[in-house]
C-alpha cells in the first residue's frame, strides 16, 4: 500500500543531495584545519539525534503540542473513523490524542504502525464534518503506513547537522594556525548557503510526501473530494486563527496536514507544505473533475 515503492528512488536522490552538502562542508573543514576529527564528531552527534528523534518521535511531537489522550467515550466519532480506516488498511489501531489549540490541524507520528499516534486539534474537530474528518485522518494514517516519520526524522537530522557545521565555520573560519587555511569568503559562503540548500532539500522531501499522503489517503477513504473540502476549510480558517510560532510547534508543523501559520513572503516560500490549490486540484482530478 502507498508510495513506498513509487517514491523510493526520489527519496534516495534527495538524501544523496543532503549528504553531498555535508561531505562538501567536511572537505572544506578538513582542508582548513588539517584534521578530519570535527566531521566525525558532528556525524556522531547527527546520528545520535536521528536515532533519538526517530525512536521517540511520537512522545516528542505530542509533548511539544501539549496534546492529551482521549478515550472512545470522550471522542466516539474520532475513534470510530480511525478504527474503520485502520481495519481497512489492515493495520493496528493507533492511540488518539487532541491538542488544545483552536487552529484547525492534525498530524500523525510514530516510528511504525505499532507505535503510531494520531492527533487532532480542538479547532479541527469543531469545523469539519464526519466525511471531511475521515479524509484528513486517512491522509494522516498514510504518513505512518508510508514510513514518512523515518524519512522526515533523518532529513531533519542531516539538515540540522549541516547547519551546525556551517555555523561552526561562521564562527571559527576553519583556518589553520599557519594562516594557510580556508579562504574566509569560502567559509562565509558555506555558512550561509549550506543551511539554505539543506532546507530546500528537506522541503522537497516534505512536499513530495504530502502529495503522496493526499493521494494514498484519498484511496484509503475512497473519497478524494472529502479531503479536498477539508483542505479548503483548513486554509480559510487558519488565515483567521493561525497558530503563533514557537520553537516547539515549529518542529511539529512539518508533520501537520496543513501549514498552521499565516504564510506570506519568504515564510511562504520556505513552507514545508505544497500550495493548497495544487493539492486540491490533484484530488479533484482523482475524482474525475
Amino acid at each position: 500500500m502507498g508510495h513506498r515503492y513509487h517514491n523510493g528512488l526520489k527519496t534516495v536522490g534527495l538524501f544523496a543531495g543532503l549528504w553531498a552538502i555535508l561531505l562538501l562542508i567536511g572537505g572544506l573543514i578538513a582542508q582548513g584545519t588539517g584534521s578530519s576529527s570535527w566531521i566525525w564528531i558532528f556525524a556522531l552527534i547527527g546520528l545520535g539525534s536521528t536515532a533519538y528523534s526517530y525512536w521517540n518521535s511520537d512522545k516528542i511531537a505530542l509533548r511539544q503540542m501539549r496534546a492529551y489522550p482521549v478515550t472512545a467515550q470522550e471522542q466516539p466519532e474520532l475513534y470510530r473513523i480511525v478504527g474503520e480506516l485502520s481495519q481497512r488498511a489492515g493495520q493496528p489501531m493507533p492511540s488518539i490524542w487532541v491538542a488544545p489549540t483552536q487552529t484547525p490541524n492534525a498530524f500523525a507520528t510514530g516510528r511504525d504502525p505499532q507505535h503510531a499516534a494520531v492527533c487532532c486539534t480542538e479547532g479541527i474537530l469543531q469545523i469539519l464534518g464526519e466525511r471531511e474528518l475521515r479524509g484528513v485522518l486517512g491522509h494522516e494514517l498514510m504518513h505512518v503506513y508510508n514510513r514518512d516519520i523515518l524519512t522526515s526524522s533523518v532529513a531533519a537530522a542531516i539538515g540540522g547537522l549541516i547547519s551546525s557545521i556551517a555555523q561552526f565555520l561562521m564562527f571559527f573560519g576553519g583556518g589553520r594556525r599557519d594562516g594557510e587555511g580556508m579562504n574566509p569568503l569560502a567559509a562565509l559562503a558555506t555558512a550561509i548557503l549550506a543551511p539554505v540548500a539543506a532546507t530546500l532539500i528537506q522541503l522537497s522531501i516534505s512536499r513530495t510526501r504530502e502529495f503522496d499522503a493526499d493521494e494514498d489517503g484519498a484511496a484509503l477513504t475512497q473519497d478524494p473530494l472529502a479531503l479536498a473540502s477539508a483542505l479548503r476549510k483548513l486554509e480559510t480558517t487558519t488565515d483567521h486563527v493561525p497558530m503563533q510560532p514557537t520553537p516547539a510547534n515549529q518542529n511539529v508543523a512539518a508533520m501537520m496536514i496543513a501549514n498552521p501559520f499565516r504564510g506570506a513572503g519568504v515564510r511562504k516560500l520556505f513552507s514545508t507544505h505544497p500550495p493548497m490549490a495544487e493539492r486540491i486540484a490533484r484530488l479533484e482530478k482523482m475524482a474525475g473533475y
